[in-house]
């Protein structure tokens, strides 16, 4: 019963954190009913646990097809997400099997974490937490993105990417973001980095 207690309290979380990191979401209702990233990332929840079983392991991988059918977000029940996972809009994303995901990272529409090689052993990106990783990009390979990293809409990624560094381009390029000022309250300009 206990297990059962600490995944409803990291539904919960998925909540809140759809709930807090989306301006146009109005209600927790609105977001359990309407949000097919939240949908997609309980559904993975379920198929990362079933997955955890080999003789459950091929219906996982239905599960994560079904999931994919119904909300066009692709996550291999192998993959490793974290905590308080935001998936914006959502349609068209792509977590592969061997990906790691941090706590706290959101993932735009379009986004891929995937590999670059047919092959067995880890293929797939480990991302840091809070990172950010913008609209239609790919981050491919074993690569490693560090904590607070913002990957640009469109990016492709094949390199490790610093912690707290944007990475913007084809391939991506790595900028170091400036330190703010103490008294910044604005919302930094994403331009300044390309």
């Amino acid at each position: 019963m206990e297990h059962l207690w600490r995944f409803l309290g990291v539904l919960r979380e998925d909540l809140h954190a759809a709930r807090r990191r989306d301006p146009a979401a109005r209600s927790l209702v609105e977001v359990a009913l309407g949000y097919p990233g939240v949908h997609a990332v309980w559904a993975y929840r379920v198929a990362h646990r079933m997955w955890r079983e080999p003789g459950l392991r091929l219906l996982a991988r239905l599960l994560s097809q079904a999931t994919r059918a119904a909300t066009g977000i692709e996550i291999h029940p192998g993959a490793q997400l974290g905590r308080r996972l935001f998936i914006d809009h959502g349609m068209g994303i792509v977590v592969g099997e061997t990906a790691v995901v941090g706590d706290d990272v959101v993932l735009f529409h379009g986004a891929t974490l995937g590999g670059k090689a047919m092959r067995r052993g880890k293929r797939h990106p480990t991302l840091g937490d809070d990172v950010v990783v913008g609209a239609g990009a790919k981050v491919l390979g074993p690569v490693w993105v560090g904590d607070g990293a913002q990957i640009g809409a469109n990016a492709v990624v094949v390199k490790d990417v610093p912690a707290g560094a944007v990475a913007v381009g084809v391939p991506a390029v790595v900028r170091t973001r400036p330190q703010p000022s103490p008294a910044a309250d604005l919302v930094e300009d994403p331009a300044i980095y390309i």
